[in-house]
C-alpha cells in the first residue's frame, strides 16, 4: 500500500476512534467474487494499487468477520472470502459517490458476504452462505441503522451447466423473496449486478436475461457488460469495479427515495 494511503488510513481510523463505530445507513454486499472484488489480481496476487475511490474515510465502516464495525479499507472482503486472494471491489467506491452525491447521507456501514466461486443453489435458504449472511445483517443492525439495501453481483458459476443456467430463474427470485422474508423488510431495496462475463457464452446469456428481465418490486438493475476485465477474462477490473461502485450508486440514489426526516 502506498505511503499516502496508509496515512489516510491512519488519520480516518484516529478520527473514528474518537467516535462510538456505528453506522446509520447499512449496506449488505453478497454474491460471488467480482463482488467479493478480484481487481487488480492476477495469478493469485493482488498488486496492493487502490484508486482515490477505494481510500479510508471516517464516514465508511465495514463490519468485520467477527462483527465489529471498523474502519473500511481494502480488500473489503479479506476475512470473508478468506479461501481466496482479495482485490479491489465495488463497495468503497459505492460508498464514496453516494457520500460524494450526499454528503448528509450519514456513516455507510457495508457488509461483506460475498464468496467467490458460488452457484446460487449455493445461496438457497438454508445453505451455509444464506445462514451466514442473515446472521451478519441481524449483526449489523446491533448497534442500531437500517439496511438501506442488498447490493447483488453473481451468476457466473451458473453458466459452467445447462441444468444450473435453466434453474437460474428460479432459484434467484426464491433467493430475493426468502431473503426478504427472513430479514422482515418485504420491500428491501435489491441492487442486482447482471453479468459481465462468464464460463459458456451461451448459457451466459440464459443467465443474463433472467437478471435483466427481473421484474420484482423494488429491484434495480445495473448491466456490467462492457466493463473492462482482468487477464482471465473472468473478473472486473480495478478501473472497472470503481466504475461499477459508482453505476450502484447512482442506481441506489435515482431509484430509492430518501426517507422522511
Amino acid at each position: 500500500m502506498p505511503l499516502t494511503i496508509f496515512l489516510a488510513f491512519l488519520l480516518a481510523f484516529s478520527v473514528v476512534q474518537s467516535q462510538e463505530l456505528s453506522p446509520t445507513k447499512i449496506f449488505l454486499l453478497a454474491g460471488q467474487s467480482n463482488m467479493a472484488g478480484r481487481g487488480g489480481v492476477n495469478n493469485d496476487t493482488w498488486n496492493m494499487i487502490i484508486p482515490p475511490e477505494s481510500t479510508p474515510s471516517p464516514f465508511i465502516l465495514r463490519l468485520s468477520s467477527n462483527e465489529t464495525w471498523v474502519v473500511a479499507h481494502e480488500p473489503l472482503h479479506k476475512d470473508i472470502d478468506d479461501t481466496k486472494v482479495c482485490g479491489v471491489g465495488p463497495g468503497m467506491p459505492f460508498a464514496h459517490e453516494v457520500l460524494a452525491e450526499d454528503p448528509n447521507f450519514g456513516v455507510i456501514g457495508l457488509v461483506p458476504c460475498a464468496i467467490g466461486g458460488t452457484m446460487i443453489a449455493e445461496w438457497a435458504k438454508g445453505s451455509d452462505n444464506y445462514k451466514k449472511l442473515v446472521k451478519r445483517a441481524g449483526a449489523s443492525l446491533r448497534s442500531g441503522g437500517k439496511i438501506e439495501a442488498l447490493l447483488w453481483y453473481q451468476g457466473e458459476s451458473d453458466t459452467l451447466h445447462q441444468t444450473d443456467a435453466n434453474m437460474y430463474k428460479e432459484r434467484l427470485y426464491n433467493f430475493f423473496t426468502n431473503i426478504r422474508s427472513d430479514l422482515n423488510c418485504s420491500n428491501l431495496p435489491i441492487i442486482q449486478v447482471a453479468l459481465a462475463s462468464g464460463y459458456d457464452s451461451t448459457l451466459e446469456e440464459i443467465v443474463r436475461a433472467v437478471q435483466l428481465e427481473n421484474d420484482l418490486p423494488n429491484l434495480q438493475i445495473v448491466d456490467a457488460k462492457g466493463l473492462p476485465l482482468e487477464g482471465d477474462n473472468l473478473h472486473l477490473s480495478t478501473p472497472a469495479q470503481v466504475q461499477l461502485g459508482k453505476m450502484l450508486a447512482d442506481a441506489f440514489l435515482n431509484n430509492f427515495p430518501k426517507p422522511i426526516q
